[in-house]
């Protein structure tokens, strides 16, 4: 009778769990890997969905960080975007077909012109240009990252963010408490002794631990008295230079802008850091600098900033990724470290191969995960069918998220090729029209496949049936991944 009464309330929980996954998850090819978790795998199942899937306390969790959009966004629109539409149309000739792209208007995407934008390959091009910036700061400094490591690097810009504190400058930082473990303890203390504000992103405890670990920080943001800022794929550590004593190449890309851009990530930053400091600094300009902005000359380059994550209404960093590949005419160039690609945006590129636009795709040889690298493997056969060209970068690993359109568009942010990054994460990218920016990183994209291995699809079809197999059955779970 007690195995009965048992297995009653079991099977009641694995009802109420199902139902609750069907309701609070929106995407069906989620819903459906998770319910089929829950009934085969009950146990492993339930406690997969309460620590990685969709979390029920979403709304409520970010509800400070979308009160201070709701009550800064009137004055930031006012005079961040009161030229947009003047902007757009001043430069329409030059964008061309790709101003539905440009045209994008969710939250603040608005494009800037008067931007200056460098290219930084690498750590070693990163780092000397984020130390000669943080230097200058007169002000404040605002830094963001996924990956801040105690290492050399690391602590070279700590001491520089300890100096300029106690030099007056207001040092703001926001570490993501899962991607930075290492700098939570001593680090942090260190900093926090010297002056520098320094929060947790969605801090973790064990308790909490299934509500938290799913929803992380994945920006790379700094801020320098609101003209000067840095995105990219780079975090703060000492595996992205590579010295004669690195054990792996890494390949990774980042951006330095100077100008109007830098007022949106300077907008991301602060509603990032009073959701996570539970503050509520207000538009000010001593922030966002707009009369200095507007009357500096700093370049041409037209610069959009766009970003996404769990309180986004819209899913920005796809949908603007799939509008410019759909938009371009002659060629895609992609490079991502992780290639798990949702439905719409696997068959826009489908659609451009099938359309005789030149598509290539760069990836890493092989992952930093097994089970990554598997997934990936399962959607390069029915993109090399359609002639899309897939290269495996061999001299290291390739940590770079970048897209080159036509020789005109470019795209260089945090974001990866997954659902994870398109639907769980915090993630930032920026979209850069300008024809020297573009050749500029079709040049570095045309030099890493000099030491790529280009997929042959005579080749990739020989592959042992078992391989195939067990690739298969894990993109049945990629849209978890």
């Amino acid at each position: 009778m007690n195995s009965i009464y048992i297995y009653t309330l079991y099977s009641i929980l694995v009802f109420v769990v199902c139902i609750r996954v069907i309701y609070n998850t929106n995407s069906a090819s989620k819903t459906a890997a998770y319910l089929f978790l829950v009934v085969t795998v009950p146990v492993f199942g339930m406690f997969f969905y309460f620590s990685f899937g969709d979390n029920y306390r979403k709304k409520k969790l970010y509800l400070k960080k979308l009160d201070f959009d709701s009550k800064s966004y009137g004055e930031l629109k006012e005079g961040i975007t009161q030229k947009a539409e003047a902007i757009l149309q001043a430069h329409k000739s030059a964008i061309g077909y790709f101003y539905p792209l440009a045209n994008y208007r969710r939250e603040t995407h608005f494009v800037s012109d008067n931007n200056s934008i460098e290219l930084l390959i690498n750590g070693e091009h990163k780092f000397p240009e984020v130390i000669k910036s943080l230097e200058a700061a007169k002000d404040h400094i605002h830094i963001e990252y996924y990956i801040f490591v105690d290492d050399n690097i690391g602590n070279t810009i700590g001491d520089i963010l300890i100096r300029k504190a106690q030099e007056g400058v207001k040092v703001r930082f926001i570490y993501d408490d899962f991607g930075s473990n290492s700098i939570r303890k001593t680090f942090i203390t260190k900093l926090k002794l010297a002056g520098v504000e320094a929060v947790p992103f969605y801090k973790i405890n064990f308790i909490q631990l299934a509500n938290r670990i799913n929803y992380r920080n994945h920006r790379k943001i700094i801020v320098v008295d609101g003209t000067v800022g840095f995105v990219g794929g780079i975090n703060v550590s000492d595996k992205y230079i590579n010295s004669n004593t690195s054990d792996l190449f890494w390949r990774d890309t980042h951006l330095k802008i100077t100008g109007k851009a830098v007022l949106t990530l300077q907008y991301l930053f602060l509603t990032d850091w009073n959701f996570c400091a539970k503050q509520n600094l207000a538009f000010s300009f001593q922030f966002f600098p707009l009369n200095a902005t507007n009357k500096m000359r700093y370049g041409t380059q037209l610069t959009q900033i766009i970003a996404s994550g769990p309180s986004s209404d819209y899913p920005n960093i796809m949908y603007t990724l799939i509008q410019a590949m759909a938009l371009a005419k002659e060629e895609i160039l992609l490079t991502t470290p992780y290639f798990i690609p949702e439905k719409s945006y696997l068959d826009t590129i489908k659609i451009a191969a099938l359309s005789g636009i030149k598509v290539k795709i760069l990836v890493p040889s092989v992952s930093d995960s097994f089970i990554i690298n598997a997934t990936c493997n399962s959607y390069y056969q029915e993109l090399l069918e359609v002639g899309v060209e897939i290269y495996k970068y061999t001299k290291g690993f390739v940590h770079a998220k970048t897209m080159v359109c036509d020789s005109y568009v470019s795209v260089i942010g945090t974001a990866n090729l997954d659902n994870r990054s398109f639907d769980l994460n915090f993630e930032v990218n920026a979209i850069v029209y300008d024809k020297k920016i573009a050749n500029e990183l079709k040049l570095n994209f045309c030099k890493d496949l000099e030491t790529s291995e280009k997929i042959k699809i005579t080749e990739w079809k020989k592959r042992p049936i078992y391989v195939k197999l067990y690739e298969r059955i894990l993109s049945l779970f990629s849209s978890l991944m």
